[in-house]
């Protein structure tokens, strides 16, 4: 199968190589996840599904952050004729893309991971961070609940009391603080971060196929029956909603101007 044509992502592959990275591609905008970016990722996995070499991938973001969270430009400046729900469920479709492709996963995150941005890292297998990460979920104070299915993910990895603190209070949290909290497998330096991913995943891949994808789909099933994102196909209707609410949409206006100061 060719690779697909992609704008926002990179997919670096050497033909049969058993390792292969996923790149988000928008340095200038520290990886914000716009609509095209969100569309591709489901595309980039697809095609990791039937390239059958490939056994885990490496998942980051180019430039100086893993990824700003969602492209508030696209976002908010959506009109009565757009779609708001289908673009409102492209990131669960993105996330749960991530989640489910047959590749064990490495996600490697440096700077800034926030919002759906944290969503896609922990959509990954596994995580490593830099320690120079920073880890945010603004949401609230954008005056939008946290859609795309983040609320069960979340509280399958941090538990229901540190998902409410996180998402209410929108505090940051570095990267100790996230391995801490066992969202993180791994802290290393940040000039060690790509070479960390790189050798986890080729470790992973030096184990036979049947037993990864068998344990992948063993936990992944568990989680499911503990807290299932499936279930949120809604959360597009109910963010599509906030979009459209005054005091939401001034929120994130207003959001949106003290991050340009």
């Amino acid at each position: 199968m060719r690779k697909p044509r992609l704008t926002t992502l990179r997919l670096i592959h050497r033909a049969d190589e058993p390792v292969a990275t996923l790149l988000l591609n928008r340095p200038e905008r520290l990886n914000a996840l716009s609509l095209d970016l969100l569309r591709e990722i489901p595309l980039a996995c697809r095609w990791l599904d039937e390239t059958t070499a490939i056994k885990a991938v490496v998942v980051r973001g180019a430039g100086r952050a893993f990824s700003a969270g969602f492209d508030l430009n696209d976002f908010m400046t959506m009109d009565d004729t757009s779609p708001p729900t289908e673009s409102a469920d492209l990131g669960r479709l993105a996330t749960e893309a991530l989640t489910d492709v047959s590749p064990l996963t490495v996600g490697a995150v440096h700077g800034h991971c926030v919002g759906g941005g944290l969503l896609l890292a922990a959509a990954c297998d596994l995580r490593i961070a830099s320690d120079d990460a920073r880890f945010s979920i603004p949401e609230v104070d954008l005056g939008i609940p946290l859609a795309w299915g983040g609320i069960p993910r979340m509280v399958r990895e941090f538990g229901p009391a540190i998902t409410k603190e996180l998402v209410l209070t929108c505090r940051p949290f570095s990267a100790h603080e996230a391995l801490s909290l066992r969202f993180l497998n791994r802290v290393v330096a940040g000039p060690d971060l790509v070479a960390a991913a790189d050798a986890l995943a080729a470790e992973l891949a030096s184990k036979p196929t049947f037993a990864l994808q068998a344990t992948k789909t063993q936990v992944n099933a568990i989680m499911n029956e503990i807290a299932g994102v499936g279930r949120n196909a809604n959360d597009a209707h109910t963010l599509a909603v906030a979009l459209r609410d005054p005091e939401s949409r001034a929120a994130g206006r207003a959001y949106l101007a003290s991050r340009t100061k």
